[in-house]
């Protein structure tokens, strides 16, 4: 059974009950700065393949590691003086920068050929006070299933549709329906992706 928790007004115990789920290999869903998002623990590899089977995302596809703050990107993704002054420019925000990830990313989480991964460090207090009660980032992917045009908007439309694949929505209301900015900074030169929420202008495109 899917449990749904109204996240508009979420107690600590609330967010100590998400975190530990997780832990014990739990996939959630929950609002972010620009969509609604699927997340799980970084290092469950049983929990990461129900996540790609949700999406059925194959291993090439770049998943997310949400991060609180530039410290924990730092920690898993190779970054110089350029790049993190562009990271420090736009984040927080609807932003994911593909990265070459560091020796503390399980293989299985990262590109199998570039070695990269998506980092993103979110604006919105939900998540954030997640991944605080977590004490560590989450591996994620926008809640965008097979053949849907866009992602899910709703934490009841997500019960309804992932009755029994999802362990916990938290829900948190509409948060849109434009997906992340994503920006490849494994170049001297940054990489648009796609376009979505995150402004385009700080990188010139």
């Amino acid at each position: 059974m899917t449990q749904l928790i109204d996240a508009a007004h979420v107690p600590p115990r609330v967010l100590a009950q998400a975190a530990r789920l997780l832990r014990e290999g739990a996939i959630i869903a929950f609002p972010t700065d620009s969509c609604y998002a699927l997340g799980c623990c970084l290092g469950d590899k049983a929990a990461l393949d129900r996540l790609r089977a949700l999406r059925e995302l194959d291993e090439r596809h770049h998943l997310t590691l949400m991060c609180r703050d530039l410290s924990d990107i730092a920690k898993y993704a190779r970054v110089d003086n350029r790049q993190y002054r562009l990271l420090k420019a736009v984040t927080p925000g609807s932003y994911v920068f593909i990265l070459e990830g560091t020796k503390e990313l399980p293989r299985r989480v990262m590109h199998p050929k570039r070695k990269t991964i998506g980092l993103r460090v979110p604006d919105h207090p939900l998540t954030l006070a997640l991944l605080s009660a977590l004490e560590e980032p989450l591996l994620t992917t926008t809640l965008l299933l097979p053949g849907d045009d866009a992602p899910l908007s709703w934490g009841w439309e997500i019960q309804e549709r992932l009755e029994g694949r999802l362990d916990l929505v938290l829900e948190g209301g509409f948060c849109g329906l434009d997906p992340t900015t994503v920006i490849d900074l494994t170049d001297a030169v940054p990489m648009l992706v796609r376009a979505g929420k995150g402004a385009l202008a700080p990188f010139g495109f």
